[in-house]
């Protein structure tokens, strides 16, 4: 299941209220990796999921309370 599907199914309809959608991951560590590039990474999860990082956050309502709610993608190189 997508964050998105998630979100989805877990707050009432209509309510959902992104935060941070410009927020984009990076590799301030210059994480190693024997595979490809992180950056070449990233770039192909952010292709291939549509988010830009792994985390959707935002705001919304649950059965009418109000909520925040930060959802992981695990597509996006596993969360």
């Amino acid at each position: 299941m997508t964050s998105s599907e998630r979100i989805e199914l877990s707050i009432d309809p209509g309510t959902w209220n992104p935060m941070d959608e410009d927020m984009v991951s990076a590799d301030p560590i210059k994480f190693h990796s024997r595979e490809e590039p992180y950056k070449k990474r990233i770039a192909s999860a952010q292709k291939k999921t549509g988010l830009t990082d792994a985390i959707q956050t935002g705001t919304g309502q649950l059965n009418g309370i109000p909520v925040a709610l930060g959802v992981m993608d695990f597509q996006f190189m596993g969360g």
